[in-house]
């Protein structure tokens, strides 16, 4: 008996699913095309491209705690992202809103919750509060398992770094002016990296209430 039937190749979905390099390429384009489809939109959505009402850019003492926020990783444990469950808003406040991320580069928003979400903590706690906090956390929580950060106190920002860091920012969307650039570098001189840290965490979610 013949075995030509047998022997024939592979056509249609069987060649796709005896064929693995195949099979994987075509698994990323359906995979790239439906990130696509989901994401492209969001580019032209008022709600996600245009700041909420009162959302001010970052001040330049701001965006240098920003920027020491970041360094020492304090997105592995902290949230910036209040879900739109009544267990978040009943403990963070209102939930969170693309418009009021729009000058952040990058966001941080996800779903870490070691520590608690601190997009709302601005306003909620004294400068002093944090200040001690940041310096040892059990001074004030007992229980905290975050690390201490005692030589922010004691390291000076560059005044000279600001003015090119808020160009940048404005070149990504920021609308800083002229005057805000100049200033840039006296807006920090004198200051350390606790005062910036504790002005960042001070103005984050206060532009919804």
């Amino acid at each position: 008996m013949s075995n030509e039937h047998n022997a024939a190749p592979a056509r249609g979905h069987e060649r796709i699913e005896t064929t693995n390099w195949l099979m994987i390429v075509l698994i990323l384009v359906v995979v790239a095309v439906g990130g696509l489809v989901e994401i492209v939109p969001l580019f032209f959505q008022r709600s996600t491209t245009e700041p909420v009402p009162g959302l001010k850019p970052y001040t330049a003492l701001q965006v240098a705690g920003r920027d020491v926020y970041v360094r020492e990783g304090c997105y592995n444990c902290h949230s910036q992202m209040i879900r739109p469950f009544r267990a978040e808003t009943l403990r963070y406040g209102h939930y969170s809103v693309a418009g009021e991320f729009v000058y952040d580069r990058p966001f941080q928003w996800g779903s870490k919750r070691t520590g608690p979400d601190l997009h709302r903590v601005g306003g909620r706690y004294s400068d002093e509060w944090h200040r001690l906090h940041l310096a040892n956390p059990r001074d004030l929580v007992p229980e905290s398992n975050m690390p201490a950060y005692p030589w922010l106190a004691k390291a000076a920002l560059d005044p000279a770094e600001m003015p090119g860091k808020l160009r940048a920012l404005r070149t990504l969307g920021a609308p800083y002016t002229d005057a805000e650039l100049a200033q840039a570098g006296e807006d920090v001189k004198g200051k350390t990296e606790l005062d910036a840290l504790v002005a960042y965490l001070q103005v984050l979610g206060t532009a919804v209430k």
